[in-house]
């Protein structure tokens, strides 16, 4: 939202700038802003995904330090599993999701690829 105000921001200094040149009507003035202002906000959006997808990383999910929200959104995850794993916190790998009964093989075997352990 910080961007989107700051793109939102330069496009009023641009235009006015560029209004202080030449004299445009209100009805082209308001085009104009109109256009830079979608032009901006496709921008940001895409600067936003960017930004999503650079913290995420790999885009693999830490079991020692995802949120609940983050592990409920892995394949097969209900709120009694994320609660298990929460609880059963810190892991040295993620296969010990198996090993201490907290999935079983097939619901690990699910998440496996998504999921890792950072020490």
């Amino acid at each position: 939202m910080r961007i989107l105000r700051q793109f939102t921001l330069a496009a009023v200094l641009l235009l006015s700038a560029c209004t202080a040149k030449e004299q445009k009507s209100p009805e082209q003035l308001r085009q104009d802003t109109a256009e830079a202002t979608a032009k901006l906000k496709t921008n940001a959006k895409a600067v936003v995904e960017g930004i999503r997808e650079g913290l995420k990383g790999n885009g693999l999910v830490d079991l020692n330090k995802a949120s609940r929200d983050e592990l409920r959104g892995l394949p097969g995850m209900t709120d009694a599993t994320t609660t298990r794993v929460v609880a059963a916190r810190p892991y040295d790998s993620s296969d010990e999701l198996v090993s201490r009964h907290i999935l079983s093989q097939s619901q690990y075997d699910q998440i496996k690829d998504r999921v890792e352990v950072k020490k």
